[in-house]
């Protein structure tokens, strides 16, 4: 099954968490900063951590450089 998550991402976060907001959307707070990637390395870590997928099965489709991402998730 594959869905299409939009993700609010705050980086630089106290704790690293991924919860769902009442409207639908997601939001991701992340330890690391936005800086060479390393915030969108711990966003698709902690989408696949929360749907027991692989890594290689979440893909950030669209906002790799801004706060709002679309995010494809692959789930068996």
């Amino acid at each position: 099954m594959t869905m299409i998550l939009q993700i609010k991402v705050k980086p630089r976060s106290q704790s690293s968490s991924l919860t769902q907001e009442a409207d639908g959307s997601w939001l991701a707070r992340l330890k690391s900063p936005p800086v060479e990637g390393r915030a969108n390395r711990e966003l698709i870590a902690l989408v696949a951590d929360h749907f027991r997928c692989r890594k290689a099965d979440v893909e950030i489709k669209a906002g790799s450089s801004g706060r709002t991402k679309l995010v494809r998730v692959e789930t068996t």
